[in-house]
């Protein structure tokens, strides 16, 4: 077992694993660690704790120390450089006639990296821009292509529920979703009912998708022979999440509803 604390660096991101040394960590500080990409300074978002060490990836460094008032400061005048930079990128995209979408600029803490995201619908030959920003910044400049969800979970905005995005509230990395989640959940296939602003599906759709599949498995298949209080029948339909079957009685001309516990399968 091994002592660490979780710190997270952006809201919504990934949770990374330090050792906390003889710093007296609380949750919520600010705290200076070094990266891969150098002094970064993130948010402790798990108190110190133990846990196993198959859970770990080795070598784990440990938390510089505590963010100072002047450490906040530098943060609040990364964010001002950032916003400089991407203006001045933008018109160098613009001077190279680039076909790319600038999304965001990052500085690293200690400002020895810049970092622009963008999107493109094709591979961009972006060295002549590389070259213009390094002569600007004086600095190791980084441009990153991204998808669409990630753009979409670094802009923010809110979705079709009326609630902010679900990538930029609480989800630290995205998972697959597929369109048979959303025909398990008896759910119009009308792409513009289960896309989100990011043009893909919405993640939400994965939330329930277990249990309705789990309900499903109680319920008999469309075809399948049941007896029911009116009769024997076969099923038309079955709603899972109102766990009710349509069912098309044999010796009637009618089609009625019946709750799962009324019906049982014909062996």
């Amino acid at each position: 077992m091994s002592r660490i604390v979780g710190v997270r660096f952006k809201k919504a991101g990934k949770t990374y694993y330090f050792e906390p040394g003889s710093n007296k960590l609380q949750l919520g500080e600010q705290v200076i660690v070094e990266t891969a990409r150098g002094k970064e300074i993130g948010e402790i978002v798990i108190a110190e704790r133990e846990v196993p060490d198959e859970e770990l990836i080795y070598p784990l460094k440990k938390v510089a120390r505590k963010a100072t008032d002047n450490d906040c400061s530098w943060v609040e005048e990364n964010q001002n450089k950032e916003a400089v930079a991407f203006k001045r990128c933008q018109e160098k995209i613009k001077e190279h006639k680039l076909d790319m979408k600038l999304v965001r600029v990052e500085y690293t803490f200690d400002r020895n990296k810049i970092i622009f995201y963008f999107t493109s619908e094709e591979r961009v030959d972006f060295r002549e821009l590389v070259k213009d920003l390094a002569s600007i910044f004086k600095t190791r400049i980084e441009l990153r292509q991204i998808g669409v969800r990630d753009e979409a979970k670094l802009k923010g905005g809110i979705g079709p529920c009326g609630r902010a995005f679900c990538c930029t509230t609480f989800l630290d990395e995205f998972e697959p979703v597929s369109i048979r989640m959303a025909k398990g959940q008896n759910l119009s296939l009308n792409p513009t009912k289960i896309s989100g602003v990011c043009g893909r599906l919405m993640c939400c759709l994965r939330y329930e998708a277990s249990s309705y599949e789990e309900a499903r498995l109680q319920m008999p298949s469309p075809g399948e022979k049941v007896l029911t209080p009116d009769g024997e029948g076969f099923v038309k339909e079955v709603n899972s999440k109102n766990k009710t079957i349509m069912v098309k009685l044999s010796e009637a001309d009618y089609v009625r509803s019946f709750p799962l516990e009324e019906v049982d399968t014909q062996q």
